[in-house]
């Protein structure tokens, strides 16, 4: 008997034995489907044209390679009017402000009539303005103003969905047979069950709510009160060149495009196929455990954006667009034409907004990598912070110094800076629970245990990113004369505010006006290409580079470490130093502080 027990406890300990190691390779094989590298870049490099011949060619059309952007969020900038909550009046009262910064374009989150259930980005009426920001009026007025000052402005223009309370939805829900039924994209289910398995970007419910107006499922890339329209559908696609033309023809310089290669969706509406993939692979277009084949980078969307480029072409004095857009550095060049250039104008590059380490290696590899993918004539972007992600200083230990070395790095490389408003004083991302969120994602996000909140890397609350700007150490920061402000501001505005930073001449505000006047009176940082100093010439984490337009340059070094560095000046010695924090030139030598910063040239 006891031998028979000893046999059976050996068959199932060895049964357990496997079991655990089946479990083990599971979870081996699931953290490397996820945590495996990116794509092969060299692959998709010599996939890509060789030569790059632009459609368009009028230089005198293409201010926007040469420009610097500073984005406003309108209800969180100035509220001129005491009722907690920016408005355009507001903006135009801190137009000398934008303009002594030294930025030459400002791009403005949605102000158009809307619900306000995504704070804008859910609009129920292109051609009309939210009330609590302004009227037409005052928005013409905006675009003048602005052009006085020979400042651009562009209008962030959402295509890919509406409000659920858009007079299009409204009539297109409410039967099979009105004029608008096909204005978005409508499927009947399978049985009680959706049409496919789409789920919506956050992955976590179906893109598809039932109507029962209609008995129909609509589809909602993001979420249920922003269903998408159907570009698909001519006349849908002639109401919005009509829209974008609106505005143009108002003296609007561009727009920025919302979500943009998510706008068509294949025409068979098949199931997306399964991955094992959990976190974002944007590039693979794998994210949540769905392979987003069929509503995700369709190739319908490259020849949508060139018929946008051709209206926009069509004005004079030159106009642009930059797509909020998602995925590989192949769709990226797509997007943008390829060998002719005949696309957007601009893409957003994400990489340095969604995470980045603060190494002069990682940005010296991140610069080549865009310089491959975008050479001139094509223009790389660099953002670090927008509506939607943590204040970059938050990923810079909240360390002003810090701050400089990303600043001078994104002024002087080859590229169009975004720098997101508070950015210039170092603003934090705000501590407002989840729990009080206005954010309509948050929600989302309460679904997960507080643990797995906290250690995802992002946002999940983006009301933080977008707490009110913070002027003086007045009440409310200065922003309002209302303390009930649509969100609190911020506990440290009187130690971060603008009226503070002024006065300080070295503060990052100070820096960035610093940079930006540099920026605007050397076309080398405009125009000049870029080469790196070679490594092995410099103490490690300091990235030194060279910008040369003919006989100009211009060389920039930047410490990336805590630590003091010397090292032989490689410039001619007769160069000038044209800005300097934290670092010394001298004339065999160049010195370096924690976090320095020396720009010389000839």
């Amino acid at each position: 008997m006891a031998t028979k027990k000893k046999s059976l406890f050996r068959r199932i300990l060895k049964y357990i034995f496997i079991v655990f190691g089946v479990i083990v390779l599971f979870l081996a094989y699931f953290a490397w489907i996820n945590l495996s590298g990116g794509n092969n870049n060299e692959e998709i490099l010599a996939s890509l044209p060789k030569k790059v011949t632009p459609k368009y060619t009028d230089q005198s059309k293409n201010w926007w390679k040469e420009t610097s952007v500073y984005q406003i969020y309108p209800r969180s900038y100035k509220d001129s009017d005491g009722d907690g909550v920016g408005d355009l009046t507001g903006v135009i009262n801190k137009l000398d402000y934008i303009q002594s910064l030294g930025f030459e374009t400002i791009w403005l989150s949605p102000f158009f009539k809307s619900p306000q259930y995504d704070h804008g980005y859910d609009i129920s009426d292109y051609l009309s303005v939210q009330p609590e920001y302004g009227d037409m009026a005052i928005v013409d007025s905006l675009i003048e103003e602005i052009h006085s000052r020979d400042l651009k402005v562009v209008f962030d223009m959402v295509l890919n969905h509406t409000s659920d309370q858009h007079p299009w939805f409204l009539e297109s829900k409410s039967s099979k047979d009105n004029p608008k039924r096909d204005w978005y994209v409508w499927k009947d289910g399978k049985g009680e069950n959706p049409p496919n398995n789409w789920k919506n970007i956050l992955g976590s419910i179906s893109g598809w709510t039932y109507e029962p107006d209609r008995d129909q499922y609509f589809y909602a890339a993001f979420m249920p009160k922003q269903p998408d329209l159907n570009m698909a559908n001519p006349e849908v696609k002639a109401e919005i060149f009509r829209t974008v033309k609106f505005w143009l023809d108002k003296g609007v310089d561009g727009f920025r495009l919302d979500i943009f290669n998510f706008i068509f969706e294949d025409k068979d509406y098949p199931d997306n196929p399964k991955t094992m993939r959990l976190f974002p692979k944007m590039d693979e277009a794998k994210w949540v455990f769905e392979e987003h084949k069929y509503n995700f980078q369709q190739p319908e969307v490259i020849e949508f954006a060139k018929e946008l480029r051709a209206i926009l072409e069509s004005y004079s004095g030159g106009r642009f667009m930059v797509g909020e857009v998602f995925g590989s550095h192949k769709h990226m060049r797509e997007l943008l034409g390829e060998n002719e250039m005949d696309g957007l104008n601009l893409v957003f590059l994400f990489n340095f907004l969604e995470e980045f380490e603060l190494s002069a290696d990682y940005f010296r590899e991140k610069v080549e990598e865009y310089e491959a993918f975008y050479p001139a004539p094509m223009t790389p972007t660099y953002v670090f912070s927008n509506h939607d992600q943590l204040r970059s200083i938050t990923r810079l230990g909240d360390d002003p110094k810090k701050a400089d070395i990303l600043a001078a790095f994104q002024m002087t490389m080859r590229g169009v800076p975004f720098v997101y408003q508070g950015e210039e004083i170092g603003m934090t991302t705000g501590t407002i629970p989840i729990t009080e969120a206005q954010d309509p994602l948050s929600k989302n996000w309460l679904k997960m245990p507080s643990w797995m909140r906290e250690s995802v890397g992002i946002l999940t609350n983006r009301d933080n990113c977008r707490t009110p700007m913070q002027w003086s150490n007045e009440s409310s920061g200065g922003f309002s004369t209302s303390n009930n402000t649509w969100l609190p501001v911020q506990d440290n505005y009187k130690d971060i505010n603008v009226a503070q930073q002024l006065t300080d001449k070295n503060s990052l505000l100070n820096m960035y006006q610093n940079l930006l006047t540099l920026r605007n009176q050397n076309s080398v940082f405009e125009k000049g290409n870029i080469t790196f100093i070679d490594k092995k010439e410099l103490p490690e984490n300091v990235l030194g580079y060279v910008r040369k337009e003919g006989i100009k340059e211009v060389s920039i070094y930047l410490n990336f470490s805590e630590n003091k560095q010397s090292f032989l000046n490689l410039t001619p010695e007769n160069n000038k130093v044209l800005l300097k924090k934290r670092g010394v030139l001298k004339s065999k030598e160049i010195k370096l502080d924690a976090f320095g910063v020396i720009i010389t040239s000839n």
